[in-house]
């Protein structure tokens, strides 16, 4: 199959930290709070920028000096030092890469041609000659690499094997000073050099591949650490088994465990099989409620749910027809105030379930009406709210469609006035209004803000295509097409420049 050295790298990435893997991934279903497949068309994708990360390999591989000697005919002992190898005019031809299921991944990168330039020190003699000379050098070199990574864990991650490293040189003739024709001695002494270097090029190559393996490790992990942390809230993607590598996707199983200051959540009972996902998108993304419920709680407990509305955003809230008379007392806060203000906020923890209707959300909604400047709120209310919640993604941006369930009002009150709300036609109206305009308005927040923290962690930057966001039951299945982001190869060769 087409494919190329990038995919696993990322993968073995994007896999994360964990403290211990499961050897069995079936038995480490339940403790998974989110997964990731990447399908064989997305590798098509990575299969283009190939060629950037074998470009680092072999110009950041450090080719050290080479001292010896040999005895040859005629000649005598030959001692020799190649110093200050250098790579130039490198190109790069084709890739390939095949998924061998349950054992690692075949990878062959084809004709790569490039020049080796550097500085020869040698000296030969017997009872008849006595010669030590320096001259400048040219390695003309056509190779083939091939690796066969496995991806297994280790040291608390996943971990990618590289020892099976292979070069098959094609062309690797070194030139004396553009000498292309050589006499018999030169020539019999760079042949004997020659099979030196291609010793040294193959060690220094494939020990390259597995150093930047490991960076390229380590730059997913702290790229996609970092774009799931925001202040003090954090999730741990650490994996929970090694992945699964069919001949069609690889697929890794994580923690999603949130970390909220010096606590962290418990997933021990998630609903994750294999068969929820299919192969027909490049990407799927698989979310456990067990995730969503705990990373809301670390929210709330944050102050995250708060919303003050103010002056003629509120008032224009309130223009919106309802079907309930406003009260007296709120018609002449919006009407006469010069700066009225609602506060509102969540005054328990909420709690989602998933089904293939939506998202349900339980919570409890506070709400303060500030009339004047005054210091005590004019009216003061609680409900218990019940929302089905669907998620979309468009245009780099977050959109959430809500069917309202139930609200109920459980408490509202005037403490300017010192009284309950007791009549049924103002407790009517305050439900309206948390229905057909609070609960828009706060989604509407929601969108924008969760939009704003997306791409202040760089989700604008990837090309996604076409994403749809699937609720079922017990978790959020999220599949796409996308284009390679190619800022964070951009990134991740600027590291490795460094």
């Amino acid at each position: 199959m087409p494919g190329d050295f990038l995919p696993p790298l990322l993968l073995l990435a994007l896999f994360g930290l964990t403290r211990a893997c499961l050897q069995d991934p079936a038995s480490a279903y339940r403790f998974t709070g989110t997964v990731c497949r990447l399908t064989y068309p997305a590798a098509v994708v990575l299969n283009e920028k190939t060629t950037k990360v074998i470009e680092a390999a072999f110009q950041h591989a450090k080719y050290p000096s080479m001292q010896g000697e040999k005895s040859l005919l005629f000649v005598g002992k030959v001692s020799y030092g190649l110093d200050n190898l250098e790579i130039h005019n490198l190109s790069i031809g084709r890739s390939q890469f095949e998924l061998f299921p349950g054992k690692g991944i075949g990878l062959e990168i084809s004709n790569v041609s490039a020049i080796f330039k550097g500085t020869l020190q040698y000296g030969y003699g017997s009872w008849l000659v006595n010669v030590a000379q320096t001259l400048d050098f040219e390695i003309d070199s056509q190779i083939d690499l091939g690796i066969n990574p496995k991806l297994y864990c280790g040291k608390g991650k996943v971990a990618a094997d590289t020892s099976d490293c292979y070069l098959t040189f094609h062309k690797l003739r070194l030139h004396l000073q553009g000498d292309k024709q050589p006499n018999w001695l030169k020539k019999l002494f760079t042949d004997f050099i020659t099979f030196t270097v291609k010793l040294v090029i193959k060690g220094q190559i494939c020990k390259e591949i597995n150093k930047l393996a490991d960076i390229l490790a380590d730059f997913i992990q702290d790229t996609a650490a970092h774009f799931l942390t925001d202040g003090d809230i954090s999730v741990d993607i650490g994996v929970t088994a090694a992945p699964v590598i069919t001949a069609n996707y690889i697929e890794s199983y994580h923690k999603g465990l949130t970390n909220y200051k010096n606590t962290t959540s418990v997933i021990d009972n998630s609903a994750f099989h294999p068969s929820q996902l299919t192969e027909d998108r490049m990407l799927y993304l698989w979310f456990s409620d067990e995730l969503f419920n705990p990373l809301i709680a670390a929210a709330h407990q944050d102050g995250r749910f708060q919303l003050n509305i103010s002056s003629n955003e509120l008032t224009e809230l309130f223009k919106m027809s309802l079907s309930s008379a406003t009260p007296e007392y709120i018609e002449q806060c919006l009407a006469e105030t010069a700066t009225p203000e609602l506060r509102v906020w969540s005054s328990s923890v909420p709690f989602v379930n998933t089904s293939t209707m939506g998202t349900a959300v339980w919570g409890q909604a506070s709400g303060e009406l500030f009339c004047g400047g005054q210091s005590t709120p004019t009216l003061s209310f609680i409900t218990d709210v019940y929302v089905d919640v669907k998620a979309s993604y468009a245009d780099k941006k977050l959109l959430l469609h809500s069917k309202v369930n139930e609200i109920s009002v459980i408490n509202a009150e005037l403490p300017s006035q010192n009284k309950q709300v007791y009549d049924e036609s103002e407790i009517e109206f305050i439900r309206e209004a948390v229905e057909k305009i609070g609960i828009p308005k706060v989604l509407s927040v929601l969108e924008v803000e969760i939009t704003r923290l997306m791409d202040k962690q760089g989700a604008n930057l990837f090309d996604i295509i076409n994403p749809e966001v699937l609720p079922r039951d017990g978790f959020v299945l999220t599949q796409m097409d996308f284009g390679f982001p190619h800022h964070l190869l951009v990134d991740f060769l600027k590291r490795t420049l460094q």
